[in-house]
């Protein structure tokens, strides 16, 4: 039940425009975090695709980016 929960809260942060219209930012990755820990939280779980996702977003605060680095789950 937490974990559809979860995927809604993404789903729905998404929809909304992502970090683009809601923080103001570009994610410097493709697919961009929230798709990331989507299908992190999808393959892996909860716990471990929340700390997939936490690590991906740390990583991702260049504002500085050019070009978008593509960084598939594995």
């Amino acid at each position: 039940m937490f974990r559809r929960g979860l995927l809604r809260i993404i789903r729905w942060y998404q929809a909304k425009g992502g970090s683009r219209r809601l923080l103001n930012t570009e994610c410097n990755f493709i697919p961009s975090c929230s798709e990331y820990t989507y299908q992190a939280i999808e393959k892996y779980g909860v716990w471990q695709g929340v700390r997939m996702g936490l690590q991906r977003i740390r990583r991702c605060n260049n504002p500085d980016c050019d070009n978008k680095a593509y960084d598939p789950l594995h």
